[in-house]
């Protein structure tokens, strides 16, 4: 990714969460990806990671429409995804194998009642709801409105080496390309 195109993104996520009132910490880490496909405007998401402890970690992230985080699972993490703003799109899979299965049926937590889903199905979260993400339980997210602010509390975060894409050409970083100068410092990067 570009310099520019970082910062650029970055500044419409500080604006989309300025315009729900979401006020960041002092110096938030953060975050993006074009899961090193170069194509950020239609496979991408901005992060800002909120908490970092141990045991726990929480996370604000924004998509605009068309933009999509690609299929993945942790083996550690459990998280919840909660639309903060906008209505968000999941589609769910319990194994990596499968585009669509709609005789294959698998439980997940809504908004912490149960909900029984099929393989591939896409599930609407709209603001202010959640969907429980277990370890193995694969995702991909994108918006249905013109953006989405999505919240993310799980447990301890390693996106480092616990995102685990079915597609094995998706990086979790991006390449970057400096072409004007760095506005906001990266979690990818040292200094």
């Amino acid at each position: 990714m570009k310099r520019s195109q970082i910062n650029r993104a970055l500044d419409e996520a500080k604006a989309a969460f300025d315009k729900i009132n979401w006020i960041l910490p002092p110096n938030p880490r953060w975050d993006i990806s074009d899961f090193g496909l170069g194509q950020f405007d239609q496979k991408g998401l901005v992060l800002v990671n909120l908490a970092e402890e141990p045991e726990y970690c929480e996370k604000i992230m924004y998509a605009k429409k068309n933009q999509q985080t690609l299929r993945h699972t942790h083996k550690l993490k459990k998280e919840d995804i909660i639309t903060r703003s906008g209505v968000l799109a999941i589609q769910l899979w319990d194994d990596a194998t499968t585009d669509k299965d709609e005789s294959h049926t698998f439980e997940v937590r809504r908004n912490g009642e149960p909900f029984t889903v099929y393989n591939g199905q896409i599930v609407e979260v709209p603001a202010g709801q959640r969907i429980t993400m277990t370890s193995g339980l694969y995702h991909s997210f994108w918006p249905l409105t013109d953006d989405c602010v999505i919240g993310e509390v799980s447990t301890a975060n390693d996106d480092a080496t616990d995102n685990y894409f079915t597609d094995p050409t998706v990086g979790r970083f991006p390449k970057i390309e400096e072409d004007e100068p760095r506005r906001y410092k990266l979690v990818s990067e040292a200094q």
